[in-house]
Order: structure tokens, then sequence, then C-alpha cells
């Protein structure tokens, strides 16, 4: 970052702390204009230190995830419409994973008011949501708790989901490439996410559509493991033509404007 100004400094800086920055909210705390604003961006972008999204930029993905408060403060009304979207799909009296992830949250948020289900999780926030409702009965992962965002990993984890068979999978991903590809930053977590999976009978895959932006270096499966993917908008034409082809069921929030919440099928 030796060659950035004092002000793309800043921005920098706003950005790992709120989770993104948006080009009009930045001309106006500068009081420059917005084209100065999206050269800044531009330039970060260029060396790789931030990521372009629809309307400002995220820190730029690597090695490590952005910071829990960050991801949530991130595409925060998209994730909660996805959430209401996916709990749809759910029915009364059903068995289920919840992997970690801010979206997978908010689809346990949207469960409260459902009857008879069966959580099975390693995120502490899902339980912490869930747990006090006296219709549903949560089950938490063991293992070691990952202080940075309340996820349980590892071995342990991984043996207690092995143990069941249920009827859907919630997961969430920290990146979706144009070949498909689910991408995380653990790959402690993801091979609890890649037993969650396994042990399911039907998949929903909660993501929004910045997740198309970023990349992470651990690869949790592939498009073609999921059944049903939620997302506010679908990514690149490629990613479209994937799920067409493998007969993946899409739902796009964007597009439901309101109406009974189902599942197109893209096949």
């Amino acid at each position: 970052m030796e060659s950035i100004t004092p002000r793309q400094r800043e921005i920098v800086a706003l950005a790992r702390a709120q989770g993104r920055v948006n080009v009009e909210d930045l001309a106006a705390r500068y009081e420059v204009s917005a084209q100065t604003i999206r050269k800044d961006l531009n330039q970060l972008c260029d060396q790789r230190i931030m990521s372009r999204v629809h309307g400002g930029a995220v820190v730029a993905s690597g090695v490590e995830n952005l910071a829990y408060e960050a991801r949530r403060f991130i595409a925060r009304e998209e994730k909660a419409a996805i959430g209401q979207a996916a709990a749809a799909l759910i029915p009364n009296d059903a068995s289920l994973f919840i992997n970690i992830g801010t979206t997978t949250e908010e689809v346990a948020r949207a469960l409260s008011d459902h009857h008879g289900l069966l959580v099975i999780t390693n995120n502490l926030h899902v339980a912490t949501l869930l747990y006090p409702h006296e219709n549903i009965e949560v089950i938490v992962a063991g293992g070691p708790v990952r202080r940075s965002d309340g996820g349980v990993i590892g071995a342990a984890a991984v043996d207690l989901i092995r143990q069941f068979k249920v009827d859907y999978a919630v997961i969430g991903t920290s990146a979706i490439d144009e070949e498909g590809a689910l991408l995380d930053f653990d790959y402690r977590e993801v091979r609890v996410s890649q037993a969650i999976i396994e042990n399911a009978r039907q998949c929903l895959l909660v993501a929004d559509s910045t997740k198309f932006e970023r990349s992470a270096p651990v690869r949790i499966g592939h498009l073609r493991d999921v059944d049903v993917f939620v997302t506010d908008r679908l990514g690149p034409p490629p990613l479209r033509e994937l799920c067409r082809s493998e007969g993946i069921s899409v739902v796009e929030t964007e597009t439901l404007n309101g109406a009974t919440l189902h599942a197109e099928s893209e096949s």
C-alpha cells in the first residue's frame, strides 16, 4: 500500500471497518466528485487491494476472510430477503443442517415461525437465534469455537454431522467462481460444510451476488452439488447456463417482487 494516497488509505480503512464503501457516500465525505472516487477505487482495485461491487467496493479477498461484523454489513437487505426465500422452501417437521455464515443466519432468523424442526448447526449464532423457540430442537456440533465468528470447526464437528441424515442442508459460501466452484477460506470449516452436503437429502445454497465478485482459496464443492440456489441476482451468464444444464432450481429474490416465494427451475 506504499503507492496509494492518504485518502485512498482512509478508504481502505473504512472498507475494513464497514465491510464495503459506497461511491456517493465517499464523494460526500471527502467533498469530491463521484468520478474522483471511482478513480480512487479503480486504482485500489488495480493493485488488488479492493474489489469493485455494484455502487462501490469491498476489501479484496485473498487468503483471509473479512471480519464477521464487516460481512454482516455487506448486502444486508439482500441477505435478509434470501433468508426469507430459503426459509419458505423448508416445510415444518423437517430436519436440517445450517452451516457458518451471515446469510445462513438470516435463514435461521426467518425459520422462527416454523414448528417441528430439528436443526443441527456448527454456527453458534444460528443456535442462539433458534434455541429459545420451543417448537425447534437445536443440536450444536462440538469442537473448537472460532472466536472471530462463533463457528465450530474441526474433526469433532465433522464426526457429529456424519451421525445424521437430514432432509435439508442450508449452506453458505465465501465465493463462487465462473466455473461454479464454491470456495471458502478455512479448510477446517470446509470439511464441516462438505460433511453437511454429503449427509443431506437436499442442499440449499444461499449466497448474495457479491460472492460472484470475490475469491477464496479452499474448495467446498461445486454448484452441481446443490439442488436449490437462493440468491438476490444470479451472476455471470456462464453460471446461469450452468444452473440450467445441471437442473439446479434458482430463486432470485430481486425478481420475486413480493409474490409468493417459489423455486423457479432452470432446467
